[in-house]
């Protein structure tokens, strides 16, 4: 059983406007290692990206911006 804390960071992204923004985003940044979890939404401009370990910001961005959108971090 692992004892590892979950880090969570959560970023403002733009242009997103339906699911395959979503996918899309999802796609890109569900690559990134030790990332566990993503949570998108095309409606609030928000996501949100779980791992293991502190989320790299930068690879994360990069991601979003490889799918075609812009992010900021908020938390």
């Amino acid at each position: 059983m692992s004892t590892a804390a979950e880090h969570t960071a959560e970023y403002a992204v733009t242009g997103m406007s339906c699911g395959h923004c979503e996918a899309a985003i999802r796609e890109e940044v569900g690559a990134i290692a030790p990332v566990k979890r993503i949570e998108v939404s095309a409606a609030t401009g928000r996501l949100a990206v779980t791992a293991d370990a502190p989320v790299d910001d930068a690879a994360v961005l990069a991601a979003v911006e490889e799918a075609g959108y812009e992010a900021v971090r908020t938390r």
